[in-house]
């Protein structure tokens, strides 16, 4: 697999394990910060923009999120 099908199966698993919290793209956003390289959120990011990849809704939100950090 990819680095970006990685990033993007990471990113989708981390979102469905945190689903269930109403605050879940504010967690998950906490924890890619936390986490993941610069260069990772940077390569996510991309990725979500291009539109070319299956993210979870939870996952765009919680790039929102960082975008306004």
């Amino acid at each position: 697999m990819s680095e970006s099908g990685q990033l993007v199966k990471m990113a989708n698993q981390i979102a469905r394990n945190l689903s269930f919290h109403e605050d879940a793209a504010a967690r998950l956003a906490d924890h890619l910060q936390r986490f993941w390289a610069p260069s990772m959120l940077s390569l996510l990011a991309r990725l979500a923009a291009d539109g070319e990849v299956r993210l979870d809704p939870v996952v765009f939100e919680a790039l929102e999120v960082l975008a306004h950090r």
